[in-house]
Order: C-alpha cells, then structure tokens, then sequence
C-alpha cells in the first residue's frame, strides 16, 4: 500500500494547473491518467503530487457543493492499481472537511450505488472501461449519479478552487489535520460495511429481477471477471442461490489479464471458456464479461450448432429490451416507454412499435438517460428498461445504473417462460420455433450498426470549438448530400437533423437548436417520402476522452452502404 508517502507533496500551483489540465470533466465523471509514470497502461500504485493535491481538491469541490456537515458517505473503488491511493485521500479529507465517512474497498458500481439508499452519498473511484492507468471519481445519491445540473455545479466549483493561490496549502492542512482514529474506523470496519453492502445489494437485484414464485431455468452461466470489482461481488452466490449453474475465470481481484472495455475481443476468453463448460455440460449457454467497475456486461452465447458467439453491444440491449417489454405487454401494461441515447440502432423502435410502446432519446451519458427516465414516469409512462444501447447493458428499474445481473436475469426470465417467447415471436411476426437465443436473434429487426469500440468510430480533432465544427458540418452536409449520398439510399426522399443535450431531443438545423457550448449529439436521420427513418449518421465530442465519436445505424443488413455512409460521415468531419 502507498499510504507511508500519501502526505508528502512536493509541487507548485503552476505544476498543479498544468496537470488539472490534462483531466477530462464531464457530467460521467472525473478523469485522467492517475498512474504516475502518465502511462495508461501502467499499473503502477503511486500518484504524483500534483494528483494527490488535484485529488483533495475534488473533496473539497465535492464538499461544498453539499454543504452540510455529517452527512453520511459511503466512499469505494474499483480494482485499479491507484484506487487504494485515491480512496484514502479522499477519506481523510472528506473527514476533515466533517463527513460522516463509509468505507467499502473494492466495490462494484451497481452494488455501492444501491447501497447509497442507505447513505446520504455515494463518492465512487473508478474510470469505468478505460485503461488500466486511468481513473476517476463519480458521485451520486438514491442509487444514481448526480445529474449533468449537478455535476457541471460540482466542475465550476473544482475549477475555482483549483486556480486558488492556496490550493497546495488546503490539501496539505485537509491531509494532515484527519484524526488518525476516524481514518482508522473507516479501514476497520470495512468488513462489516462490505457485508452490509453486499446483502442490501443482493435484495435489491432480486427485487428488480421481478421472478416469478415459481421460477426456474436449467441453465448455466460463465463470466470473465478479468480481476474486476464484480470479482468481489455477489454474482457466484447468488447464481448458485437461484439454482443456476456459474463458473468464472480470471476471478482474482485486480489481476487484469487484458484490456477493460468488454468488447470485440476482449470477449473471447469468456467466450472459449464458455465452449469449454459447454462441452462438459450442454446446460451452460451464457457468459458474460464485465469492464472493470462491473456496472457493464456484455455477453456471448452458445449458437444451435454448439459453438460460442459474440453479441455486439447493440444487439445485447435490443435483446433485453424485447424480453422487458414484452413481458410488460403480456401482463397488460399500457403506456410503456424505453428511454435511450441518441446512439442507440433505430433496431429499438421497431421493436418497440410491436408492443404498443415509445421510444424517448436523451444526450450520451448514463445520467442523461436516467433522468430522462425519470422524467417519463413523472408523466405517467411505465418505464421498466432503459440505458444506452450503443455501450451495451441495460438499466433495469428500479436500477439507476447498468448491472450485468440484471442482464442475466432478464435473460433467465425467457428461459424460465416458454409462453413469453411464443408471445415475443408473434408480436414481431416470426413462426413459433423452439425457444433459443438464435431464435430470438433472428427474430429482431436487423440491422446493420457501427461497432461502438470500432478504431472508425472514434475521431481525433484538433479543434474544440464544436459550435463552429457543427455549422460548418451542417453548411457541407446541405451542399453534398444530393450527390454523394442520397442516391446510395433509394428509398430516400430527405433527410432531418436531431440534437440531443441533456434529456432534450430538438429537431432542427443551426446553433439555435443547441447550446453555445455545443457538446450534445448531432444525428442525420435518413428519411422515406412517408416520413419514417431509413436510419442515421450521428456525432458527438466524448465527455471521457479526447475524441469525437461518430456512428452509423442503417435498417437492414447492409455493410457495403453502412460502409460507404461512415466514410461520408468522416469526411465531412474532416473537411470541417
């Protein structure tokens, strides 16, 4: 551990700017490079000075914004190498600053995030899927991330506080002012505190699985951990607890055995090992691997020919979204909603319109999601699923977060009720067939979507004046569409422009449709002379990386014309 060193801080404020300057802050939290080789890959334990005073800082910002004393604060982290380092100068700070801190260690972030009903706050440690020498800070309360409102208050707060003449000096006094007995408890009641976590959290994941009394399902199920904070969860239990089979590899915490993001090919040790069981014992058929704060999962199955398959991110929240609406539908519930990003395949409205439900679309980033959810149900919709679709993982209510299990169980739930499968396949207008997930695959509207970790789905851009790039975007789309575009697209009488920011969708052209600062998602829907989507190109500046990132969504299975349009859509972007 690298607590001997913690307090000794050795930089200037000078050094300290030029470093905050590296962070990337957005309403998904806090980030940077905390390994102090700057490294992304390193997973080295210590931090620079400039961190450690970076790092009071964010409590001290984080403090005032709440702006009471005592309240109550569960702090944890994921399984990265600088965690430790992290938490523990935010726990001595917060306790300075008069917190009434909680301490769970290694925490998944569904499982400290349902565990804050119990708290005032939830102050989380984690760079989510980015690489190993990254990390980060989020916070929230009642189980979700506070709003883009929120955070954006917490930033400007941090901004000043960083740019004070006396920003070295405060982080030292806030160091070295914690009583060594409250920093103490914190570490010697962790065990208790983690028990605690855990049992809440099981509950919770039961109550929003929504089993039947009488549910039960002979399958098997295998994970990836990849040395995660979901190593360190519930999962094994409370599989083997419901009755299903669960075996797991790389399940030792913090040994990361490659790279976090779960997609592509860092699914495929879970899909092999997955074949393996599978040939031992044909009941296991799912696998999933979680990134490294275990909040998303994206999973492989066996096919009808034994072999294992990968499930693209959009397709595992198309499937999730089916089963979750559907089983809503067949109860009777009206009024249904789905709330998504902008990103998310148009594959979900059709699904949608099969089961009488609605289709609402928020700004990239959980938070957005969540609370355009929210916002739904304030006006009387059912909303059961929501989430981003082009990340992969889903947000089951009462979730307020992405949860593999809640995946899982999603899934377990059609396998449990074969008449929910003949109800699905009927309302989307496929023939009965024997209950399966390539019968269910096959059954979704298909279509062809840009892979959200593909290397073309993310641009370097120079530039950050997203207000003038937009314009520019929209001036070259106008004078280039007719001719190198629409006639690739027959059916295509025009198209239309959708900007999202925040939980608002506006359609229209031009600055006067989105804020000055001009962050939120641009998407140009392809359009029939009916009016209905043929599909979209979209772009957005990422809120955890120094990209732009860019997709395409084209009805029906299409790589060629998917191709062609992602092409168009990076040049343009260049050309601005």
């Amino acid at each position: 551990m690298q607590h001997k060193s913690i307090s000794q801080i050795h930089t200037t404020c000078d050094q300290v700017k030029e470093r905050f300057d590296h962070y990337i802050l957005s309403a998904s939290g806090l980030r940077a490079v905390f390994a102090s080789s700057g490294n992304e890959e390193d997973s080295i334990r210590t931090i620079c000075d400039e961190d450690k005073v970076i790092v009071v800082t964010i409590a001290r910002a984080f403090n005032e914004f709440i702006k009471q004393k005592n309240k109550r604060v569960i702090v944890g982290q994921d399984a990265r190498p600088t965690g430790y380092a992290l938490s523990l100068l935010t726990i001595k700070a917060l306790i300075s600053l008069g917190q009434d801190v909680r301490y769970l260690y290694i925490t998944a972030a569904p499982e400290i995030m349902a565990q804050s009903h119990n708290y005032d706050y939830f102050y989380y440690i984690s760079a989510s899927h980015n690489p190993i020498g990254h990390n980060g800070f989020k916070f929230g309360r009642n189980g979700g991330v506070f709003s883009k409102v929120e955070a954006e208050e917490i930033i400007a707060i941090l901004k000043r506080m960083i740019n004070s003449p006396d920003v070295i000096d405060e982080a030292k006094k806030l160091i070295n002012d914690c009583p060594q007995e409250r920093r103490n408890e914190c570490l010697v009641n962790l065990e208790k505190e983690k028990y605690s976590a855990l049992e809440y959290y099981r509950s919770f994941v039961l109550k929003t699985a929504e089993l039947s009394n009488d549910f039960k399902a002979d399958i098997g199920i295998v994970a990836d951990f990849n040395g995660s904070a979901r190593a360190a969860s519930i999962d094994r239990t409370l599989f083997n607890e419901m009755g299903i089979k669960f075996d797991a590899i790389n399940a030792t915490v913090g040994d990361v055995k490659h790279a976090i993001v779960p997609e592509g090919e860092n699914l495929i040790p879970v899909m092999k090992f997955l074949e393996e069981k599978h040939k031992e014992d044909p009941s296991f058929i799912l696998g999933y691997t979680p990134d490294n704060d275990g909040d998303r999962g994206n999973f492989v199955y066996i096919t009808k020919e034994g072999n294992g398959r990968i499930l693209e991110a959009q397709e595992v929240f198309a499937l999730v979204v089916t089963i979750e609406v559907a089983s809503l539908a067949k109860k009777g519930v009206d009024n249904i909603a789905i709330a998504v990003n902008g990103p998310t395949s148009e594959r979900i409205d059709q699904i949608a319109k099969a089961f009488n439900a609605k289709v609402f679309r928020a700004e990239v980033g959980e938070a957005n999601v969540v609370n355009l959810g929210q916002e739904l149900a304030d006006k009387g919709y059912t909303v059961k699923v929501l989430g981003e679709g082009s990340n992969g993982g889903n947000i089951t209510k009462p979730a307020c977060v992405r949860d593999p299990l809640n995946t899982a169980f999603t899934f377990l739930k059609l396998f449990s009720d074969n008449s929910l499968f003949d109800y699905i396949l009927e309302k989307l207008g496929k023939p009965t067939t024997e209950l399966s997930m390539d019968a269910l695959i096959e059954a979704l509207p298909e279509y062809t979507t840009t892979g959200a970790f593909s290397k073309l789905a993310k641009m370097e851009v120079k530039s950050k004046d997203w207000q003038s790039i937009k314009t520019k975007y929209e001036e070259l789309l106008k004078q280039t569409f007719d001719n190198e575009i629409k006639g690739k697209i027959p059916a295509c009488s025009f198209y239309r422009v959708l900007q999202t920011e925040g939980t608002t969708e506006r359609e229209g052209i031009g600055p006067e449709f989105r804020s000055a600062a001009a962050k939120g998602g641009l998407k140009v829907q392809f359009v029939d002379f009916k009016g209905s989507s043929l599909g979209y190109m979209w772009m957005r500046p990422s809120g955890t990386e120094p990209v732009l990132r860019v997709l395409v969504d084209i009805k029906g299975k299409n790589e060629k014309l998917h191709d062609e349009i992602l092409s168009y859509q990076r040049s343009l972007i260049e050309r601005c």
